[in-house]
């Protein structure tokens, strides 16, 4: 062979070499990005080619799958109670792609995860159509209609769990949205999106998982636990040493309470008429350091709590000064929580110190209901002793008897409780928030703890916003909606 005929004849060689490399580097190591790439209809179409797995509540779907007449897109996702359930279902839409469990668990629910495989090799051989799995939920539906209902028109959120088990029971977030009204990719899709995202109340933002609130005086039982735990009171009914005002340390700033008889008050006395003063003295005399280790043994501080959905991190300042942690310690200053956070604090509580891992999902079933995957109760941490937390257990049940919390009591049910109004915005001129944080207790333990938070209520005068007035009732509904499943 010549010399030209040689270099053309490499040159072609080379050619080819990078034609190959070039078909499998898009083959095996693009194909993922590929596949997911926002701009790649393809998947979408094939996504929706068939009709979706469904979300499971009690047995029951909550999302449903309907045939259309586009060229493109065979099927269209639907939701039952759409607004109630958007906090848990997110949404799975043609133009705008997918959020939460219908994100998370797409493979399972549109057919095409690797754990599916057998089922559609199987089905090329029956000639079956291809068909999604289910996500079986460890959702109530009564809990949640007790949740999504009891907020009504108000702003705010709702988180339950299982105590023992860590199972979410409930998940409400209000103003919500109906993920059915932009499942499409037609115009009245696309208005229905957009008028969504220029809502200032924020109907997409799940308020239960994704928001961040000061938690007011329900934050005292975190600081209570950790004044126990830490020795600092040994008898809950003996007077504290504490001055009513009480100055907040290295300043000539009074601590001021919205209670009488804050005064050298027991603790007891101080959780059940919640006496700030007691609190940001105790969260002072813990240290910023531990007050920072119990919160985050709680769950405060931890940026991967998944449920699978993740959760927004909540927040026990670092860094701060003195003055600041004892305004912390109160629920205040820059402490900030999800109500999810919240309930996992008052879970613990009620299940003797131990926090089990918060989570929605129990089950991952196949087409043909085969379980793919069962997800099991898993131990979170343990924040505080059994010891600890009883004496915490009979503050909060003293709250509900006696003190701020009465309108969550249940006939013939121990109930413990907690009340908060969260002050905010400069100079505390806006609104107030409610909270309320409480638990059910049985023989058998407890079978629901909860928190609610009322962001904003129409009509409702501010000096009229508590967690007793506010939010307490709705807790009340959520865990006898629980104690009603249990009969």
């Amino acid at each position: 062979m010549n010399k030209p005929l040689r270099r053309i004849a490499i040159f072609c060689g080379l050619l080819v070499l990078a034609l190959l490399v070039r078909t499998n580097w898009l083959q095996y190591v693009e194909a993922d990005s590929l596949n997911t790439h926002d701009r790649n209809r393809r998947v979408q179409i094939e996504r929706y080619a068939h009709e979706r797995g469904n979300i499971i509540v009690d047995g029951k779907p909550i999302t449903g799958s309907v045939e259309t007449d586009d060229t493109d897109f065979t099927y269209k996702r639907t939701y039952v109670n759409g607004p109630m359930w958007a906090p848990v279902t997110g949404y799975a839409s043609q133009a705008f792609d997918a959020n939460q469990i219908e994100k998370l668990e797409d493979g399972i629910l549109s057919g095409n995860s690797d754990q599916l495989f057998f089922d559609r090799t199987m089905a090329m051989f029956t000639g079956d159509e291809k068909r999604g799995g289910n996500v079986v939920t460890t959702l109530s539906g009564a809990a949640q209609k007790a949740a999504y209902e009891g907020l009504g028109d108000k702003k705010g959120a709702v988180a339950a769990i299982d105590p023992q088990t860590g199972k979410i029971l409930a998940l409400a977030s209000t103003p919500s949205y109906d993920p059915s009204s932009f499942a499409g990719y037609g115009n009245e899709d696309a208005k229905a999106w957009q008028a969504l995202e220029e809502d200032p109340d924020k109907p997409k933002l799940n308020r239960a998982l994704r928001e961040i609130y000061p938690p007011g005086s329900t934050f005292k039982v975190v600081t209570a636990a950790a004044a126990i735990e830490e020795g600092l009171v040994d008898d809950i009914n003996a007077p504290t040493d504490t001055p009513d005002p009480y100055i907040l340390p290295n300043t000539r700033t009074e601590m001021v309470n919205h209670a009488r008889g804050c005064e050298n008050a027991t603790l007891n006395r101080a959780m059940e008429v919640s006496c700030n003063s007691v609190f940001a003295k105790l969260g002072d005399e813990v240290t910023r350091d531990k007050m920072v280790q119990y919160a985050e043994k709680f769950g405060f501080n931890n940026p991967k709590v998944d449920t699978p959905v993740r959760a927004a991190a909540s927040v026990y300042d670092k860094k701060m000064d003195r003055p600041g942690n004892a305004q912390s310690a109160i629920g205040q200053f820059n402490t900030a929580t999800t109500p999810l956070q919240m309930a996992m604090v008052t879970a613990a509580i009620a299940n003797d110190g131990k926090l089990m891992q918060p989570y929605m999902i129990d089950k991952l079933e196949a087409p043909n209901l085969d379980v793919i995957k069962k997800n099991e109760p898993q131990e979170m941490s343990r924040p505080i002793s059994a010891k600890t937390a009883q004496l915490v257990q009979e503050m909060m049940e003293n709250v509900v008897t006696k003190g701020t919390g009465g309108n969550a009591a249940i006939d013939g049910v121990t109930v413990g409780g907690k009340t908060g109004t969260a002050q905010h915005g400069v100079g505390n001129k806006k609104r107030p928030y409610a909270w309320f944080i409480s638990y059910a207790k049985t023989d058998s333990g407890s079978p629901v703890a909860v928190a609610v938070v009322v962001e904003d209520s129409q009509g409702t005068a501010r000096d009229d916003i508590s967690g007793g007035g506010l939010a307490a009732p709705i807790a009340k509904a959520v865990m006898q909606a629980v104690l009603d499943g249990k009969k």
